[in-house]
């Protein structure tokens, strides 16, 4: 692949959404003929068997999971976003709850990191609303909670929700314990690693031969008695 086809691919990839082809025509300063003919050729690349694929539509280009390969990643990465809803996605609920009705604007200003993928899960949870929109540049649409917000969190009203100062230290409390967790994941990593070495076959020069009571050969790296399973 050329240089603007790999550009091209990179965009895509971290955008993480729709790419208009018009902004890269634009700011790459190429053409539309060039533009197209990078496409086609990832077009090739990401097809078939793939497990990602390049769709196109409406002018945009966006990558996706092959439908194909739906159930197991499904499987793999639902534990994962159920996590990501705990950490993010409750903390956004709070804040929506206590400062409702609230912009999106406004939600990313608290939090300082953008907030398109809780408000989009929050939306589909159908625990918060559009309730209008707010008289400011751009019109910005106003979020409030719902009674599924109440609901999940065991709530008759607003005006049970906690004090907001103690809600968020509850949440950043989870939020570290969620840490530990993601932690304990990479040490799990680390310790297959450190197995798969202590299962490794020793070179001849360090290979040492020994034998139990009744001659039977003994791997080297199993020289305590609890590693040691006989089968009489």
């Amino acid at each position: 692949m050329n240089s603007l086809t790999n550009i091209i691919e990179a965009v895509i990839f971290a955008s993480g959404e729709a790419v208009p082809v018009k902004y890269i025509v634009e700011k790459l300063g190429c053409s539309l003929k060039e533009v197209n003919a990078g496409v086609n050729e990832l077009k090739e690349k990401y097809g078939g068997e793939s497990g990602i694929h390049l769709l196109t539509f409406n002018g945009k280009l966006q990558f996706a999971t092959n439908p194909q390969y739906k159930q197991p990643v499904s499987d793999v990465l639902t534990p994962i976003k159920e996590k990501e809803f705990t950490k993010t996605i409750l903390e956004c609920a709070a804040i929506i709850a206590y400062k409702q009705p609230i912009t999106k604007p406004e939600l990313e200003e608290i939090r300082q990191v953008s907030c398109d993928y809780a408000i989009h899960t929050l939306l589909e949870l159908e625990m918060i609303v559009p309730c209008g929109r707010k008289d400011a540049v751009g019109k910005p649409i106003m979020y409030s909670t719902t009674d599924n917000f109440l609901k999940r969190f065991k709530l008759n009203s607003i005006d049970e929700l906690p004090d907001y100062d103690e809600l968020m230290a509850q949440i950043a409390e989870l939020n570290s314990s969620l840490l530990t967790e993601d932690e304990e994941d990479a040490n799990y990593l680390y310790k297959k690693d450190e197995y798969t070495e202590a299962e490794a076959t020793p070179n001849e020069a360090e290979k040492t031969t020994i034998t139990d009571e009744d001659g039977f050969e003994i791997p080297d790296h199993l020289t305590d008695e609890d590693d040691i399973i006989r089968i009489d």
